[in-house]
């Protein structure tokens, strides 16, 4: 079965997406060899079922703490076709970093821009479409906790692994 990783900062609403991903069904464990701990799932998206991983928070793919270690191990190792990068669209110029190193060890990412409603709230305006093409990956605006954008973003991953898993 296929993987997609979900990773991000911490506090970001990964583990909100990755339940909207999988309904019900997950399964948390230690990683092996730490006490950190990851979250997996089943996910139907299209005609295929994917393993979603809930990945330990991480700031950048140098790994600094045994989270960070265990979230580029499952990345490096585990070879998902899709990583799922979730940010606080409030402070997306700070966690571009990470999505930039993704993009640089030609990982196949999908930029969620997640709280998009507390940056509106802000009067921040983010041109997804610009930022999609800036980067070229696909980017959606999501409020996970109300399942805003939940629906676009199931469309883009089945989009995405039509061509590439």
């Amino acid at each position: 079965m296929q993987k997609i990783a979900v990773v991000g900062s911490p506090n970001v609403g990964k583990s909100v997406i990755f339940n909207n991903l999988t309904g019900t069904y997950a399964t948390v464990s230690n990683y092996p060899g730490t006490t950190v701990e990851v979250s997996r799932g089943k996910s139907k998206i299209g005609n295929k079922e994917f393993e979603i991983i809930d990945t330990p928070g991480i700031y950048s793919f140098l790994p600094l703490s045994e989270e960070e270690r265990v979230t580029r191990r499952i990345l490096m190792q585990e070879n998902p076709c899709l990583i799922l990068h979730v940010v606080d669209a409030k402070n997306l110029e700070r966690m571009l970093s990470l999505t930039l190193q993704l993009l640089e060890a030609s990982l196949p990412v999908i930029l969620i821009l997640n709280i998009i409603d507390e940056a509106r709230a802000l009067g921040m305006k983010i041109d997804t479409a610009r930022l999609e093409k800036e980067l070229n990956i696909p980017v959606v605006a999501t409020v996970s906790i109300t399942g805003e954008g939940m629906d676009i973003l199931r469309g883009r991953i089945e989009e995405h692994v039509k061509r590439f898993c």
